[in-house]
Formats: structure tokens, C-alpha cells, sequence
């Protein structure tokens, strides 16, 4: 086996590396997509994560628990759960200024090859491209975001995948947002959630793209009637090479109406907290009502409640 800062071959009872002094023992998170050695991109990874430029092996993704906070005001938190054995979430944020956030958040689909990697790679190359954007003096926010999808489903499709696996390709869902001058232009495709939380009005701001939601409108289902069904959370818009069409996201945009909390999350948080009003009250029962306090609370109460499903929740507080 390789060291995984330097390169140098190590045995698997080393504890340091004797070229570089590096820890062996603590895995740690991958930084970017591509290798870690020579910086080549995620597409000349082999699917046994040998880099096919320098031949170096990638540590696997360590991510059971990812707490972010670029700002005092913007927090968030990817945790694994309790029943999952590896975390499948993803989340990015970033403070450009004081006026300006961007929020990714994805959620690796675990019927596909390598869920992982594709929100990990979804959420950094979705990111990098809206941050790209808005330097470059793209004032269309929207427009922002469609570049931010699309290189997230770039990089995703670029993910090597084992012809003869039972599994789908890599795929993930994805919710992003850009907030500008007290306004939230969101993208997504999947069931990932933005959510708008203050004490006069909550509201869910996107729409799951599910059998569930498909079902009910079509109205051959009442909505008992589709929650009970086993197809109830399967979604049918997603990133990856087998997306069912062009993988452009499903924009909405939203003014701030004053005090509160913009949020994206994942079904392992809105799983158990569906109702907006009831997610604003959870909010109100953290020991300190600031962003970072709340995404922990957020996070144990999904785990308090079985934590089924890995969580990630990303806040922003006015």
C-alpha cells in the first residue's frame, strides 16, 4: 500500500510514514475530487481508486461527520446517522460577502455505484462553478445556478463505474442555492429541501421530484394512498449518466421576508419533520438560536428519532 500524502510504499502495521512523518493511522477526508498525489482528475480514478496517471491508491472518503461554518451567521452539518454505514450526504457552503451565501447539498443515491463520491464530487464542483460565476460579474443568479448543476452532473458522470455491476451508475440528488441581496434563487433535482423558517410563516420552498408527488397529482393516488405505497420516496429526477433527461434543475426564487432561517436538508432530517411549522418549532428548542446551535440540535433530534438515514442540514440565519 501507498502512503496517502506522499506516495511512499508503507506496510499496513505502519503507524507514520518514514518519508514524510504523515499519521497512517487517522484516515483522512478527501480534499478535492481527483487524485490526491498528483491532482488528476476524478475520471483517471479506476473503480479500486488507483489513480491511472501515478498509480497512487485514494484514501477512502472519511465523512461520518462534517461540521461547516464559513460564517457566523451560515452553519451546517453532514452526520452518517445511526443505521447507515458510511455517510452518502454531502454539503458545501460558502461566504462570499456579507450579502452573499452559496449552499449545496446533496444526497448520494445507494442504489448507484459509489454514492459517496458523487455527492462529495456533485457538492465541490457545484460550489466552484456558482463561486466562478458570480466572480466573473454574472449577475443572473438563476444562470448561476444551471452552471453549478451542470458541472456537479459533469462530475459525477466523469466518476468510473464497474460495467458489470447490479448497481446503477453514480448518481445523487442535489438542492443549491445562491442568496443575494435578500434573495434565494434555489436549484434542485430530487427530493433535497429548501425550506424558509420564521415564527409568522414557514414554508417548504421546493417540490420532491418523486413517485410520491407524481402519484398524488396525476390524482389516481390520494395522498394516503401514495404515502403508503413502497414506490413512496423512489425519486425520478436525479444527477448521474443515467438521468432520466437533461438534468437541468428546477429553479424557484424566494425574497427573505424578514427575520428567520433558510435551510437545506436532506430526507434524513425532513423524514422526520416534514411540516415546515413543526421544523420552525425544533428550531426554537435549541439551547441558543444561532445557525451553527441549531444544526446541532437538528441533527440530534434525527438521530434521537432513529436516524435511519444519513442527515445534512445547511442554515442560514437573517
Amino acid at each position: 500500500m501507498n502512503c496517502h500524502q506522499c506516495g511512499e510504499i508503507v506496510t499496513i502495521s505502519d503507524r507514520f510514514c518514514e518519508e514524510c512523518g504523515v499519521n497512517l493511522v487517522k484516515t483522512p477526508q478527501i480534499i478535492g475530487d481527483g487524485c490526491q498525489k498528483c491532482g488528476a482528475p476524478s475520471s483517471q480514478i479506476d473503480r479500486d481508486r488507483y489513480c491511472i496517471e501515478c498509480g497512487l491508491r485514494q484514501v477512502a472518503i472519511s465523512n461520518d461527520r462534517i461540521e461547516l461554518q464559513p460564517a457566523s451567521n451560515l452553519a451546517g452539518i453532514s452526520d452518517r446517522g445511526r443505521r447507515h454505514h458510511q455517510n452518502e450526504d454531502a454539503i458545501a457552503l460558502k461566504f462570499i460577502d456579507p450579502e452573499t451565501y452559496i449552499l449545496v447539498v446533496c444526497d448520494g443515491v445507494s442504489s448507484s455505484q459509489q454514492p459517496e463520491l458523487a455527492s462529495h464530487s456533485a457538492t465541490t464542483a457545484c460550489l466552484q462553478a456558482i463561486e466562478i460565476a458570480i466572480q466573473s460579474g454574472i449577475e443572473d443568479a438563476a444562470n448561476a445556478i444551471c452552471q453549478g448543476v451542470e458541472a456537479a452532473l459533469q462530475a459525477v458522470t466523469g466518476i468510473p463505474i464497474d460495467p458489470n455491476s447490479d448497481l446503477d451508475p453514480s448518481s445523487t440528488t442535489i438542492v443549491t442555492a445562491i442568496v443575494c441581496d435578500n434573495i434565494a434563487t434555489i436549484g434542485w433535482l430530487g427530493d433535497s429541501r429548501a425550506y424558509w423558517l420564521a415564527a409568522d410563516k414557514s414554508l417548504q420552498l421546493t417540490q420532491d421530484d418523486s413517485w410520491m408527488r407524481d402519484a398524488i397529482e396525476s390524482g389516481k393516488f390520494t395522498p394516503a394512498e401514495a404515502e403508503a405505497s413502497l414506490y413512496a420516496h423512489a425519486i425520478v429526477r436525479w444527477l448521474g449518466a443515467d438521468t432520466s433527461d437533461d438534468g437541468k434543475p428546477t429553479i424557484a426564487t424566494f425574497p427573505i421576508p424578514g427575520q428567520g432561517y433558510f435551510i437545506l436538508c436532506t430526507d434524513g432530517l425532513w423524514n422526520y419533520a416534514p411540516d415546515p411549522a413543526y421544523l420552525y418549532h425544533l428550531t426554537q428548542q435549541s439551547p441558543a438560536s444561532d445557525s451553527r446551535s441549531i444544526a446541532h440540535h437538528l441533527i440530534s433530534y434525527a438521530n434521537q428519532q432513529g436516524g435511519q438515514d444519513n442527515i445534512t442540514v445547511g442554515i442560514l440565519e437573517f
